[in-house]
């Protein structure tokens, strides 16, 4: 009987050995793995956070103004129109 214990103990550390060993190997897989993905997100060039919020605001500033110039170009052509003559034709005698 004490040998089936022995073998079973034997089993037992090999299996925890193997869990072990299994754990540290996801551990360094994710390692490299979130090293590569930073790598390829550091080569794209992207821009950060900051500076989208500022390009962001300069682009709805940038919409603003031109709604108001908008606004401006159409009550000065009303103007325009209203000034200049209907009947443009010369009469001739």
């Amino acid at each position: 009987m004490q040998t089936r214990n022995k073998f079973f103990d034997d089993i037992a550390k090999v299996a925890t050995s193997a869990a072990g060993t299994l754990t540290g190997m996801k551990g360094e897989i994710e390692h490299l793995i979130r090293h590569k993905v930073e790598s390829l997100i550091n080569s794209m060039n992207l821009v950060t956070r900051e500076e989208f919020e500022v390009a962001n605001a300069m682009i709805a500033k940038a919409r603003e103004n031109q709604d108001k110039l908008e606004k401006k170009i159409k009550v000065l052509e009303k103007k325009v129109n209203n000034k200049t003559p209907r009947n443009t034709k010369k009469e001739t005698k």
